[in-house]
């Protein structure tokens, strides 16, 4: 018994040890990029907006967009109901903009996710003169150079589609809103520059129109829930590549109860496990592997204060895994702060809590992955959805 935690014991700490070396990459890699000129590649481009009810600072999110450091471009903000509020918001934004602006409606979803079913719609009104289609959550506050940086890779037609992601920067922080924001940064850093684990994300994702036409989307999306691992699957099923875009990083500027975080990150675990099912083992066995090294470590120093002969390995393991994670927190933590200039007050406050919730972000993970695989159902902005499979999807109930 021993001995298999001496092994386990060395495996989390190796895992722990390449995990900060991708830190380090990680950081190097928005170094390069933010220091590269920017592109003077500037085809007319539609921006899909779906949306849903309201989200906090939603006006706010809209200026962002309408703001755009871009010559030419369109924004559609799709809705499924004349009466959603967002509309609202939709046409206080649109007032105060010098764009070209549409509100469409799309149908009630029946066998994907209403997300999906707004999509679709929105790239039927897109401009004939469009090359690029980009789709953005309403919950997504760009920086100004965000639509220019994002479509920038899709000039090299390799590029299958490029991609932002979202970090959480709650202005009234509570435990659970950065509770959020440390479980989501580690999915953050697993984008970078290797692009064969890169993936797209939803809400800052964009790839050029003929790709969307040659590789069949329209047909690829339909009967899905999640658009973005969705779209990572035909990207690399056409043998085309995905270019993660640090400059595309958007912040998401809202708080969240404790009932809240646990119902997003068990959702995008249910999608994972449907979506990505390689990638929801890889968590479920490094987060359980995390906490039960960690646990027994802890155990052995508390119930062994002579200092007995597992003391040194379980005392070793848990520094040497603290430290690579805390130093981990901080090279990715140090990254979000370059690309995220505009929130640097908000970004100073959350870095102390990505330093220490790294010990909490892996027993919420495994409660996820749990959760997961005892469940496909899931509630998304008030519709309850069921996975049967990547390619079918039951819509159970609407609020």
């Amino acid at each position: 018994m021993i001995y298999v935690f001496y092994i386990f014991a060395a495996v989390l700490v190796w895992l722990s040890y390449w995990s900060f070396r991708g830190g380090i990459d990680y950081l190097n890699y928005f170094k390069r990029e933010l220091a590269t000129t920017p592109s003077d590649w500037v085809p007319m481009v539609t921006v899909i907006a779906p949306c849903k009810g309201i989200d906090e600072g939603m006006l706010a999110n809209f200026d962002a967009l309408l703001g755009q450091d871009m010559p030419e471009f369109e924004v559609i903000f799709v809705i499924d109901d004349r009466d959603d509020p967002a509309a609202g918001v939709v046409e206080a934004a649109w007032q105060e903009a010098e764009r070209h602006v549409k509100l469409v409606v799309a149908a009630k979803a029946t066998n994907s996710s209403q997300k999906v079913e707004n999509i679709l719609e929105g790239v039927l009104h897109a401009d004939p003169r469009s090359e690029v289609f980009v789709v953005i959550d309403s919950d997504a506050r760009p920086s100004p150079g965000w639509l220019r940086a994002l479509i920038a890779p899709l000039k090299d037609t390799t590029v299958g589609a490029a991609t932002g992601y979202r970090w959480f920067v709650p202005e009234a922080p509570t435990i659970a809103s950065e509770l959020r924001s440390a479980w989501n940064a580690s999915i953050a850093s697993a984008l970078g520059s290797n692009e064969k684990g890169n993936f797209c994300w939803g809400g800052s994702m964009a790839l050029r129109r003929d790709t969307f036409m040659q590789i069949g989307l329209r047909e690829k999306l339909q009967g899905t829930l999640s658009d973005d691992l969705a779209v990572t699957r035909a990207i690399k099923g056409a043998g085309l590549r995905i270019r993660f875009v640090p400059q595309a990083l958007a912040a998401t500027v809202d708080g969240c109860t404790l009932p809240g975080m646990l119902e997003f990150t068990n959702r995008q675990m249910k999608v994972t496990r449907v979506y990505a099912q390689n990638l929801w083992l890889l968590s479920f066995f490094g987060s359980a592997l995390f906490c039960t090294i960690c646990g027994l470590a802890i155990a052995f120093l508390i119930l062994d204060p002579t200092g007995g002969s597992l003391w040194p390995a379980a005392a070793a393991t848990l520094l040497l895994v603290a430290g690579f994670s805390v130093g981990k927190a901080w090279l990715r933590h140090s990254a979000v702060c370059l690309a995220l200039p505009q929130h640097q007050k908000a970004l100073l406050h959350q870095r102390k809590w990505q330093l220490m919730l790294w010990a909490v972000t892996p027993v919420i993970f495994l409660i996820n992955c749990i959760n997961a695989l005892f469940s496909n159902r899931l509630v998304w902005r008030g519709i309850e959805y069921k996975m049967l499979t990547p390619e079918k999807t039951l819509l159970i109930r609407r609020d």
